[in-house]
């Protein structure tokens, strides 16, 4: 598919009355009081995404973890939301949301922390939060209970404070069950992928039985009638080897991938060292060619709020607007084809990327971090952060075509993939494991359970 880069947030404004209100601490909770400040940054009466932002005050005598934080706000109406973090001085990394259930049509979003702590006087500074309905509509929010029009700072009693699970500021509204329900009772299993790709070629049997599917169904993305090939997909040397060739024309384009065929990757560490190459290995150089390692949920209509995409994609000739070698590195929550609409974030270096490379992704704790040969190289989050699993996939396909005359064959390798479950890997300790595995001589290894 085409990658037009963006999103596109629309703040509407709400009116509504702003009460002021105080609240008077129990005695046993004086130790850890605290006080919460609100504005909005979309006082619309109706919007395409409610933005509270949030400051948190310890007027207490001791200091609070904040991991023992839940702020609540409290909405009308069951419809599915989703939960981001635009900016905070205390970090998005460390704050989390979900939005829970309540009788009568009513639902609430919990803020948690997952570190840091705040001293006596001390206070969190802005936190910028926004939510938006997952099938992106427009949607009423002067009926939620929480919210209120005011852009400036002040004292806010519908948005409730939990500390250590007892109320510690506001009124709350509606049910109130355990205000620290486990949200996930099943965090996922820890586990290993890993793959020499010691194969013989595309048919060897071992592919399918150790989860692996090469390619043949048409489709997209890339030449529209292009073939994808699992004969030029091989395995010379123990090296993944992706073959993909184009003579000008739809109906003699041929592209390439290798896939695992369960989708049942999600939160851990994803590392592959992959050979990019700027020039074919035979005929004309200049096609549009693109060169992957990612992970992917599948599309199941337009906008699918349960997408994700995780993308390395090595440009060597440009394309999509850019006229030379481009490395990107692109975080997806969905799209919609047509019209195109893309909802995602990137980042990208301009230079060349021939050669061989470590890439790693680590995902966890609501950021997403990409690392190219150990060093940091994109950091993203918030809404694009993965909500399902996903396969693991490498290809090679073309953008366009540029009708030059004479085949041309561009190649990517790989040496290997690793992923381990729910576990943050450095990229030294990637290569590390990798290293000691290859020394016992393990060319598989797969304990990631199934879905």
């Amino acid at each position: 598919m085409s990658r037009n880069f963006g999103k596109r947030l629309v703040s509407l404004a709400l009116p509504a009355v702003l009460i002021a209100v105080t609240l008077i601490a129990s005695p046993a909770a004086a130790a850890q009081a605290v006080r919460l400040q609100y504005r909005t940054g979309a006082p619309g009466a109706t919007t395409a995404q409610a933005e509270p932002w949030l400051r948190l005050f310890n007027t207490g005598t001791t200091t609070i973890p904040l991991s023992q934080v839940k702020i609540r706000y409290y909405l009308t109406g069951t419809e599915t939301y989703r939960f981001a973090c635009s900016w905070a001085v205390v970090g998005c990394s460390t704050i989390t949301g979900r939005f829970a259930p309540q009788e009568g049509g009513k639902q609430y979003l919990e803020v948690g922390f997952t570190s840091g702590s705040l001293s006596p006087g001390q206070n969190t500074s802005d936190m910028q939060l926004r939510f938006y309905r997952a099938d992106w509509q427009s949607f009423q929010q002067s009926d939620d209970y929480s919210y209120g029009p005011n852009t400036s700072y002040a004292d806010w009693d519908k948005v409730t404070v939990h500390v250590d699970g007892q109320l510690a500021w506001g009124t709350p509204t509606g049910t109130e069950p355990d205000p620290d329900p486990d949200p996930d009772p099943d965090p996922g299993a820890t586990g290993e992928l890993f793959d020499d790709f010691t194969y013989t070629s595309s048919t060897d049997a071992r592919l399918a039985q150790r989860g692996w599917t090469v390619r043949s169904a048409s489709g997209g993305p890339g030449v529209p009638g292009a073939t994808w090939s699992p004969s030029a997909v091989s395995f010379p040397g123990g090296l993944l080897t992706l073959d993909s060739s184009t003579n000008g024309t739809a109906g003699g384009t041929v592209q390439t991938e290798l896939s695992t065929a369960q989708r049942k990757f999600r939160e851990g560490t994803y590392a592959a060292r992959v050979r990019f190459s700027d020039a074919p290995t035979s005929g004309p150089d200049g096609e549009h060619v693109v060169q992957t390692f990612f992970t992917i949920t599948p599309l199941r209509y337009d906008l699918d709020p349960d997408y994700g995409e995780l993308d390395f994609e090595y440009l060597p000739n440009g394309g999509w607007g850019e006229p030379s070698n481009i490395l990107y590195a692109t975080s997806w929550e969905t799209y919609r084809n047509d019209p195109w609409l893309a909802v995602n974030t990137h980042t990208e270096e301009r230079t060349s990327f021939a050669g061989w490379h470590d890439l790693v992704i680590q995902v966890s704790g609501g950021r997403i971090k990409y690392y190219v040969d150990g060093r940091l190289f994109a950091d993203h989050g918030g809404d694009h952060y993965p909500e399902t699993p996903m396969w693991i996939m490498f290809n090679q396909w073309f953008i366009d075509l540029q009708g030059a005359s004479g085949t041309r064959t561009y190649r990517q390798q790989v040496d290997y993939v690793y992923f381990s479950a729910n576990e943050v890997v450095a990229p030294a300790t990637v290569t590390s494991r990798v290293a000691a595995l290859r020394t016992a001589g393990t060319a598989f290894k797969d304990t990631v359970p199934n879905p």
